[in-house]
């Protein structure tokens, strides 16, 4: 061989072997970056298509898929469908061709897809059989019964506002509710339309901000509702005992190391009054010198127990509630009330509320029951999981029977449900600078039937209603909604 022709030869060796470490490199390492890559058109079209499979709330999918690709305007065959959308999206989030998916539609999406690893037999055995690819189904733990009051009562009273329902023996999430609300469908595509409709819902062009789950996302103070954790920490402590031992609560209360009173919300019977009297009538002095008796570091301690200063996962990730870490003594006096920097989801409330229900036991909320495969075949259960301890069954006993006298006698009367025990606690929050803006209307509660059970905690916030200043409070806005929700739980059990 004369030396051009081995020349030319070795060099196409050279190029053999560079093509051959090129082709492996893209097969076997670069392989799962271009298959989930966003740009990978193919990775699209083949996403959708399939439809998608479901995400079921009481056995009925409230999820769909249509075909699209007949009316020749794109090359993505599925589109995703909603039942009852806005009601829902806080839920299912959404799943969109052009502006990719939210909350359990992505979280979830490797097995609505079906190209999740757990549904590789059945896929190979569909392979087989010449059947097509299908997605599997996310089966949620949701009250639609439930979702429905909560939903209707929020919008019914307007303005904007969120509410959530807990099962406190589980931590099931019956109801996750949030006003107003957005039609996933309506920007499901990728047409024209599917953008103008995407940006009509952005904060940009609505400031009420549709897309917001409230929620979960979204943090308020909790004002008088707070109270509850305040109390609990009281009796956790030992700082009272019993729910009718008077409390030695100055009347008026001046802040620790200020001259600036802490007032009442009106002429009610707050000085040394017992821990029932002062939650049923909310008495800020009582519980404001509770705080500051107990110090920082022990309600730092309880609100944690409660969840606060911790994002949740649903398996939605829910913002994390706020106690501060960091005050002096009259701000914790203010923060034990639920004013200056304490900020809490209504998930994180409805999260008080179902410890106190289920005995001191707080259940790791969610919100997926179990993961199917398109022939139903179970794939993954979720199990109840214990998150803390906040109280002592004795100690949550008590403040069972002090949040009972707040709707027996108080302020939360409009959430009594006849043959029904009903604790609950209202609140109405402080906002904006120097408290100019309407309120925060808040209900927190449970339900306990003649049996013993407790199926359902529920927390109701309302902001910005339609209704005058003056009429705006949460035994009156909130609580008629807590009612509702719990009722639709209640009767979905006889």
């Amino acid at each position: 061989m004369n030396k051009p022709i081995r020349r030319t030869a070795t060099f196409c060796g050279l190029l053999f072997l560079v093509l051959l470490v090129r082709d492996n490199w893209l097969q076997y390492v670069q392989a799962d970056g271009l298959k989930t890559d966003p740009n990978n058109r193919r990775v699209t079209i083949a996403r959708y298509a399939t439809p998608r499979g479901d995400i079921i709330v009481g056995g009925s999918p409230v999820t769909g898929s249509t075909d699209t690709k007949s009316n020749g305007f794109n090359d993505l065959k599925y589109k995703r469908t909603y039942k009852d959308g806005p009601m829902w999206a806080p839920v299912t989030g959404y799943a969109s061709q052009a502006f990719g998916a939210t909350q359990l539609e992505s979280i979830e999406d490797g097995i609505l897809t079906g190209n999740d690893d757990r549904l590789f037999f059945r896929n190979a055995q569909d392979m087989v059989t010449g059947k097509q690819k299908q997605g599997g189904n996310v089966v949620t733990t949701l009250n639609a019964a439930a979702q429905k009051a909560a939903y209707n009562g929020l919008k019914n009273v307007g303005g904007k506002g969120a509410a959530v329902a807990l099962a406190p023996s589980t931590g099931k999430i019956l109801a996750l509710a949030s006003y107003p609300s957005y039609d996933p469908s309506s920007f499901a595509g990728g047409l024209n339309s599917d953008s103008e409709a995407w940006k009509k819902l952005q904060k940009s062009s609505d400031p009420d901000e549709p897309m917001l789950n409230r929620a979960l996302r979204e943090t308020y103070p909790p004002g008088s509702t707070f109270k509850v954790v305040t109390a609990a920490a009281a009796l956790e402590n030992g700082l009272y005992t019993s729910a009718d031992q008077p409390t030695d609560s100055p009347l008026p209360y001046t802040l620790p190391d200020t001259t600036q009173p802490l007032n009442n919300e009106g002429n009610i019977p707050c000085k040394n009054a017992t821990l029932r009297v002062a939650l049923q009538y909310s008495c800020n002095t009582v519980f404001g010198k509770v705080g500051v008796d107990l110090g920082k570091d022990k309600m730092l301690a309880e609100a944690k127990k409660f969840g606060f200063n911790s994002e949740q996962f649903t398996p939605v990730r829910s913002a994390a509630s706020n106690f501060p870490e960091t005050m002096d003594r009259p701000h914790t006096a203010l923060s034990s009330i639920g004013q200056f920097e304490t900020a809490a989801t209504p998930l994180q409330m409805a999260m008080v509320a179902s410890a106190v229900a289920n005995d001191g036991k707080l259940m790791k909320p969610y919100m997926v029951d179990k993961l199917q495969s398109s022939n139903l075949d179970t794939v993954a259960q979720t199990d109840p999981q214990e998150l803390s301890r906040p109280m002592s069954s004795a100690n949550a006993q008590i403040l069972q029977s002090m949040m009972e006298t707040v709707v027996h006698d108080g302020t939360g009367k409009n959430a009594r449900i006849p043959g029904v025990t009903v604790g609950g606690k209202t609140g109405t929050a402080q906002h904006g600078v120097n408290n100019s803006e309407k309120p925060y209307a808040w209900f927190i509660s449970y339900a306990k039937l003649s049996d013993g059970s407790t199926p359902v905690a529920v927390a109701v916030v309302v902001e910005d209603s339609k209704a005058s200043r003056q009429d705006i409070s949460g035994g009156g806005l909130a609580a008629p909604i807590a009612k509702n929700v719990m009722e639709a739980v209640i009767n979905g059990k006889k």
